[in-house]
């Protein structure tokens, strides 16, 4: 177990089932548990919640109403035996250094998640369950908390299942993806592979994506682009300045994506690179969809049928 590992799929395919039957909240007949070495669950065997060292955090925040936030997360802290060192050391990486005075009715529903977060970390859990736990918060939080969560679990190394139907939630943090039919695993893989290769259904879907990780290598302060290195090259994103060096990953829609067959002059677009066709995936009666490698990594263009029949695209 390590990592994060998205659950995604349609509404009532068991995402939020198989979460609480982990969990121990509900028990299945016949069904097994298990983490690494650890038999939670079996036939005759079933370990109770108390005693599974996890956290669960829901889409509720279900914070002490009567506690404040300090006391709230070394309420947590306290039962797993964290150190207070390691439990300031938490709260200063989600930046909730400010609201330690304040009740839970005095904050905000990010704030408030957010506490909820450190709280479940600060039980130091073998096994973090996150279910939908931005679900009902505004874009602007979503947007700005996303990497901070990314670096979050990647600092602290604690595996994570995290359930979501966001796209976006999904693309930025997964490094592993199971895609959930009738309460059945239909596919799960590496994140990069599930999006773009054409043996699953993600490819050729409306929202078709792929992700690139990379690093900031510089920033061009006259225009506020960010300069990203990736295998393929460097990208330049418009974006707030970020540390040198710092990991990123960048979320590209297959509809943002164009071809041309010769290098592009007087244009306005700014990343324009080699790319080498791979797969050529029909979508639906109009459009495909190109796989391109783009150095080592997997790119996806949505295009026209006839603009692709117009530039000879061929693997």
């Amino acid at each position: 177990a390590r990592g994060t590992t998205a659950i995604f799929g349609p509404s009532g395919s068991g995402k939020s089932s198989l979460l609480r039957a982990i969990a121990g909240l509900d028990r299945y007949s016949g069904g097994i548990v298990r983490l690494g070495t650890q038999e939670w669950q079996n036939a005759a065997h079933f370990l109770p919640v108390h005693k599974r060292n996890l956290a669960y955090v829901f889409q509720e925040d279900n914070l002490f109403p009567h506690l404040n936030v300090r006391d709230n997360i070394f309420y947590g802290s306290r039962r797993s035996g964290n150190s207070p060192a390691e439990t300031n050391a938490l709260i200063e990486l989600l930046q909730i250094e400010d609201l330690l005075q304040r009740k839970p009715v005095h904050l905000s529903g990010g704030e408030r998640q957010k506490v909820a977060i450190a709280r479940a970390l600060a039980l130091k859990p073998e096994l973090l369950l996150m279910d939908e736990p931005l679900a009902g918060l505004d874009q602007k939080f979503r947007d700005s908390f996303l990497p901070q969560l990314r670096s979050l679990i990647r600092t602290l190394k604690t595996p994570v299942l995290y359930v979501s139907h966001s796209g976006d939630e999904v693309a930025q943090l997964a490094d592993t993806l199971v895609l959930l039919e009738k309460g059945k695993p239909a596919c799960a893989g590496a994140i990069e592979e599930m999006l773009t290769s054409p043996s699953y259904h993600l490819a050729s879907s409306k929202n078709a994506e792929s992700v690139i990780e990379g690093h900031v290598v510089g920033f061009d302060a006259e225009y506020g682009l960010l300069k990203i290195g990736f295998s393929g090259g460097t990208l330049l994103v418009g974006s707030p300045q970020l540390p040198a060096h710092q990991p990123v990953r960048i979320r590209i829609f297959a509809q943002d994506v164009s071809l041309t067959l010769q290098p592009a002059e007087k244009t306005s677009i700014l990343n324009i690179y080699s790319a080498e066709v791979l797969e050529i995936i029909p979508c639906n009666p109009s459009q495909v969809t190109i796989i391109l490698r783009l150095g080592s990594n997997k790119l996806l263009a949505r295009i026209t049928r006839k603009s692709a029949d117009h530039l000879g695209v061929q693997k």
